[in-house]
């Protein structure tokens, strides 16, 4: 005997993995790579609740960002990052902040990122378009994969009234003035593609 399934059916069991897979409220914005000689790997993005924190599987680079996380005036923004293996070559992971119409073609926010070569950076996203505010730059501070390949960096944005200070693992690697910088908005996280990373502890403290 057949059964057939009614068009509501059909689309609940169609729906129902998607919207299991990302955690309730979270959205992604995906960034694909136009570059031949860096090409995006095979398969989705696979975007997951562990434990109190977030796993991202990223064969392409996305931003992550739930749209009532929102902040203003003076601020700590924070997240661990475990990378759980090296990727073949160094690609950046890290904090979004000061972020505006994230799924529109005017999006716009600042990402302050690590990669497992032992660097950081830090770069303004605008539209289509990116402006490094401070580039690729080493720093000791900055844990590199271990034997068993996973690497732990704890990120912090530290927002007060007139400087940002930018932290990995307690150390301060690099300061701007708060002018000229966006910093009230949306936060979340950014990975890059062919990454495999956990995000822990991740949130605002308000100084």
């Amino acid at each position: 005997m057949i059964r057939r399934l009614s068009l509501a059916a059909f689309l609940l069991l169609s729906v129902a993995p998607l919207v299991a897979q990302t955690p309730p409220g979270w959205r992604l914005r995906i960034d694909r790579s136009t570059s031949a000689s860096d090409p995006d790997a095979a398969g989705a993005i696979k975007f997951t609740t562990l434990g109190s924190g977030f796993h991202a599987i990223n064969p392409q680079a996305a931003v992550y960002w739930n749209p009532a996380n929102t902040v203003s005036g003076n601020f700590t923004l924070k997240g661990t990052f475990t990378l759980q293996r090296p990727s073949s070559h160094t690609n950046y992971y890290g904090l979004v902040f000061g972020g505006s119409s994230l799924e529109g073609a005017g999006q716009d926010y600042t990402y302050f990122m690590v990669a497992q070569d032992g660097t950081w950076l830090l770069k303004r996203r605008a539209g289509n378009g990116t402006q490094e505010v401070a580039g690729r730059t080493l720093n000791a501070a900055v844990k590199r994969p271990g034997a068993g390949g996973m690497s732990v960096n704890a990120l912090e944005v530290r927002v007060t009234g007139d400087k940002i200070d930018y932290a990995v693992n307690g150390a301060v690697v690099y300061s701007t003035p708060k002018s000229g910088v966006k910093t009230d908005g949306i936060y979340g996280f950014r990975v890059n593609h062919q990454l495999d990373v956990t995000v822990d502890g991740f949130g605002i403290s308000k100084s």
